[in-house]
């Protein structure tokens, strides 16, 4: 049991670790962090804008961050703030010309990391990895809730 979870935890770790340094290099270009890409392309499905609250849900982080974030692409230029007040949490953020370009070239640039990163994978495989990742991140996201169960060792 300790090989499987250390070949997980090494596993993922080292993922994240290489993703993050693939998408930090990519977004370089713009002068920007990694952690844009993921804001660029949830916004891109949104051309009509979206809200800093649906943008803390899609992109799984929190207040803080989506501010920050927001902030930096709107001085950039890559987003406007349209709406109520102008203020975070009313109104929507929206791609401006210039971030829909490149919004459009981040999500090029992630379909091909995506599409090498899995190139030995067929796709029943694929499938079948979807599927227990997604399994495993409920499962872990229930036990950081809730917390280890005291009667099961």
């Amino acid at each position: 049991m300790i090989e499987r979870f250390e070949k997980f935890s090494i596993a993922i770790s080292d993922i994240s670790r290489y993703w993050h340094k693939i998408s930090a290099d990519e977004m370089s270009k713009y002068g920007l962090k990694g952690s844009h890409a993921t804001y660029l392309t949830v916004m891109s499905r949104f051309p009509e804008g979206i809200t800093a609250t649906q943008l803390c849900d899609l992109c799984g982080k929190d207040k803080s961050d989506v501010s920050r974030m927001m902030s930096i692409l709107e001085r950039k230029g890559l987003v406007t703030k349209e709406g109520i007040h102008q203020n975070l949490y009313k109104g929507s953020f929206k791609l401006t010309e210039e971030g829909k370009t490149a919004a459009d070239e981040v999500q090029k640039r992630a379909v091909l990391a995506v599409t090498l990163a899995g190139e030995d994978v067929s796709e029943e495989e694929r499938a079948i990895f979807y599927k227990v990742l997604g399994s495993i991140a409920e499962n872990l996201s229930k036990l950081s809730r809730d917390g280890l169960p005291e009667d099961q060792l």
